[in-house]
Parts: structure tokens; C-alpha cells; sequence
């Protein structure tokens, strides 16, 4: 209940922008969200802000990459995070970034997520 209203507009703004992904990228993304709005649906109000907050700079950022690829030829997806943004992250988060650059570097092959991730809650 401490992310409704708001958290619905950034969600669909999230899978909205992602459209504009090749495909598998587009799947994984939209997997990744999905499962992250519904693990933080019970977050309590000081969870849920932050929580919020960082998508909403992720969000931004999508669309400021999204503006300078219209203006290039070659596409180039994702954030670099700083050491500051990992230092942020509890070991669960870490291990499912993890999880997540190794699908998306997996050579030629069809993103997938595991149903029993390890790091799933």
C-alpha cells in the first residue's frame, strides 16, 4: 500500500520505455521490473520512498539514453553504477545484479530469468 498511486505511472513509464529494446533485452528488462515492483509491493513508507526514488533516476536516465542514442547510430543500453550506488546495495541486490550481467552477456542465446533464482524472494 506505501507505493500506490505514483508507483503505477513509473511502472508503466518503465515498460513503456523499454519498447524501444531489442527484443530479449526488452523481455529480461520487463521481467526484471515486474519482479521488482512486486517484491517492494509490502516495503514500508521509507522503503517504498527510496525505493521509488532510485527508479524514477533510473527512469531519467533511460530517457536521457534514449535522446543521445536518436542522435547516434549505435545503440548503447544500461547505466554504469558507482561505487557509491553498489556500496547501497544489500548482498541480495548485488547477487542479482550479478545474475542479471551474466544473462544479459550470455552469447547468442534467449535471455531468460530462472523461476527458482536463489536470490528470489
Amino acid at each position: 500500500a506505501a507505493m500506490a498511486g505514483g508507483a503505477r505511472r513509473l511502472y508503466r513509464r518503465i515498460l513503456q520505455l523499454h519498447r524501444a529494446l531489442p527484443p530479449a533485452l526488452r523481455d529480461l528488462g520487463d521481467r526484471y521490473v515486474k519482479e521488482e515492483f512486486r517484491r517492494h509491493r509490502a516495503a514500508g513508507p521509507a522503503e517504498a520512498q527510496r525505493f521509488l526514488r532510485e527508479w524514477e533516476a533510473t527512469l531519467i536516465q533511460q530517457q536521457i539514453n534514449e535522446d543521445k542514442q536518436n542522435l547516434r547510430e549505435k545503440a548503447v543500453y544500461g547505466i554504469q553504477l558507482t561505487e557509491e550506488n553498489l556500496n547501497d546495495f544489500r548482498d541480495e541486490q548485488i547477487g542479482q545484479l550479478k545474475e542479471l550481467m551474466d544473462e544479459a552477456t550470455k552469447p547468442h542465446k534467449k535471455i531468460t530469468i530462472s523461476k527458482d533464482s536463489k536470490y528470489k524472494t
